[in-house]
Formats: C-alpha cells, sequence, structure tokens
C-alpha cells in the first residue's frame, strides 16, 4: 500500500513539473516551407550575410527551423543561367514562398511563376518590370529593394580621400538591371565633379578574373566597384589585386571593406535581409505579396578601414573619419 501511494505522489510531482513546460512551448503550427534562390555558392554552415541575418529575424519572429518551418535552398552557384530551372524546382517542390535575394533571381522566379508568393531585394524592380509600383505591386512579387541615386555619393567620397584622383575606373555588370541604372547615374556625376570614367564590365566569374588582370595604377587613380552578386562573390579575389596595385577603392557593399577593402557606403543590407524576414512572416500569415507595399532602403553606411587606408599610405582627415558610421582600425 505505502507503494502505491508513494508512486502516485511520485507521479503527480512529475506531471505538475512537466505541465508547464509543455505549456511553455507551444505545439507546432503547420510546417512552413520557405523557398531561398541564391545566385552565389551555398554558404558554410549558413554563414552566408544575406541569408544569415534572414534567419535570424526569422527566428526573432518566432520560426524554428524543423519546428514550424524548414528551408529549401537551391543555389546557382556563380551561374545565373542556371536560375530559371532552379526556379521551377522550388516551384514544383512546392514552397510556400521563394526568397529571391537578387535582381537575378527575382526575375527567374517571377517568369517561372505567377501565383506563388516571391519575395525580393531587387534594385529598381519597377523599372525591371518586377513590379507594377512601389506602393502597389500588384502581382505575387513584393519586398525590399536599395534602389537609390549613389554614384554622386561614391565620387564625392573617393574625391574627399584622394583629392589628386581625376581618373576612376568603374567595375560593374551590364547583365545586373541595378548596375546598369547606376552606371547611368555615375557617369552624370562624373561630369559634376570632373572626373573621367574607365568602364571595366564583368558578367562572369571568367571576366572578373581578366579584369582583375587588367587593373593597373597606370590607367587610372581609384576604383568603384558596383554591388552585386557577381561581384560580392568573388570580393576576396578583387580586394586582394586592388590591393596589390595599391589602388583607393570605394565599394557597394561593406563586407568587401570587412575583407580589407579600404571603405563602403551603401544601404544597409543587414536591415534589407531581415526586412524579407518580415515580409515572409506576413505572407504566411495570409497577406498577399499584391498589397504589400515595397520596401526602399532608409539608413545608408559608410565604413571605412583604417588599417589599409595606412597600408596605401593615405592620410584621411579627421572629418572625413568624422562621417563614418564605423571605422575599423
Amino acid at each position: 500500500m505505502w507503494y502505491s501511494a508513494v508512486k502516485c505522489i511520485v507521479m503527480l510531482t512529475l506531471s505538475l513539473l512537466v505541465a508547464p513546460l509543455a505549456a511553455a512551448v507551444p505545439p507546432p503550427a503547420r510546417m512552413a516551407r520557405i523557398g531561398w534562390l541564391g545566385v552565389g555558392v551555398p554558404p558554410t554552415n549558413a554563414s552566408g550575410v544575406s541569408l544569415r541575418h534572414f534567419l535570424e529575424r526569422l527566428h526573432e519572429l518566432g520560426y524554428v527551423e524543423g519546428h514550424n518551418f524548414t528551408m529549401e535552398y537551391r543555389w546557382a552557384e556563380g551561374k545565373p543561367e542556371r536560375l530559371p530551372d532552379l526556379a521551377t524546382e522550388l516551384v514544383q517542390l512546392p514552397v510556400d514562398v521563394i526568397v529571391a535575394p537578387s535582381t537575378l533571381a527575382t526575375r527567374a522566379a517571377q517568369h517561372t511563376t505567377t501565383t506563388l508568393p516571391i519575395v525580393m531585394l531587387a534594385g529598381n524592380p519597377v523599372g525591371a518590370g518586377l513590379v507594377a509600383s512601389l506602393a502597389h505591386p500588384g502581382g505575387n512579387i513584393t519586398g525590399v529593394s536599395p534602389m537609390s541615386s549613389v554614384g554622386g555619393k561614391w565620387l564625392e567620397l573617393l574625391r574627399e580621400a584622394v583629392p589628386t584622383a581625376s581618373r576612376v575606373t568603374i567595375l560593374w555588370n551590364p547583365a545586373d538591371q541595378s548596375n546598369a541604372v547606376m552606371w547611368s547615374e555615375i557617369q552624370a556625376g562624373a561630369h559634376v565633379v570632373g572626373v573621367t570614367l574607365q568602364s571595366l564590365e564583368v558578367r562572369s566569374a571568367e571576366q572578373v578574373e581578366r579584369a582583375c588582370a587588367a587593373l593597373a595604377p597606370e590607367s587610372a587613380d581609384a576604383l568603384i566597384v558596383f554591388p552585386s552578386p557577381l561581384t560580392t562573390n568573388h570580393r576576396h579575389r578583387i580586394v586582394e589585386t586592388v590591393a596589390q596595385h595599391r589602388l583607393p577603392a570605394i565599394y557597394g557593399y561593406r563586407d568587401f571593406v570587412e575583407a580589407g577593402g579600404l571603405m563602403s557606403y551603401g544601404v544597409s543590407f543587414r536591415e534589407l535581409n531581415r526586412g524579407m524576414a518580415v515580409y515572409v512572416d506576413k505572407i504566411l500569415k495570409g497577406a498577399k505579396p499584391a498589397d504589400l507595399p515595397v520596401e526602399q532602403a532608409m539608413r545608408f553606411e559608410l565604413v571605412i578601414n583604417l588599417r589599409t587606408a595606412e597600408a596605401l599610405g593615405l592620410t584621411l582627415p579627421p572629418r572625413f573619419l568624422f562621417q563614418a558610421d564605423e571605422v575599423i582600425r
């Protein structure tokens, strides 16, 4: 008798201890399936900048991978021509929403489906024909855009850092719609600040290698690298070559500065990547892409690598450093 009584007390005690824990962990909702369509290569342990920030924000919104959502990744590995087939794979799985963190990926997804929701990160989405308007996307695509005119600012910052710079090489990808817009803008800005531009076009990894071989301080005083998935995927090679030629350079992504580049100026892609997660959350909860206005970047950041400046023999004036959002020492 006493054994049975003790056993009942122990079981009751355990049930009381376990009950609050069970109540604290809500039962998993329907498992959402999110597709990621990347232009580049698979990051190691989800360490890719875009993906890391996206997943961080999803977690903050209550998503736990394997509990209430799964990710389906497709990577073009630097070959944009693969994107249409990869987008088709995601549609056929099917996934609940496709995340396309580039203009090229968004266009490939757009041509694959007109019904499955697509959350984009794309420059000039109206000009690229991805949405009808920023306020009223009108179809199955919405998301965030870094669209902004920064070409003039890049030239201005370069001249502040290197007052003698009069010949500037532009490394850019004409196949990237946002780069094409930037090229038009920066040509207009060059006349204002009085510099001569040299176009160095890259459309593939092989052309990036050829461009690196063509870079020379004899033909340019400074370099501007337009932001695009192609140049970002090869940022270490580009930064290494620029350092060898001792060329002052400004980039559109802070990733280049963290890799050893001199400075970057552009939108906060951390916030844009996190913004994509917010749109995914809204869509999974029933919102329609057509009803979700495209969010444009509001925050810009200047990041300077002081170690690189010293290696180049540049003495940056205090007022220039004061403008920086971050100085890497």
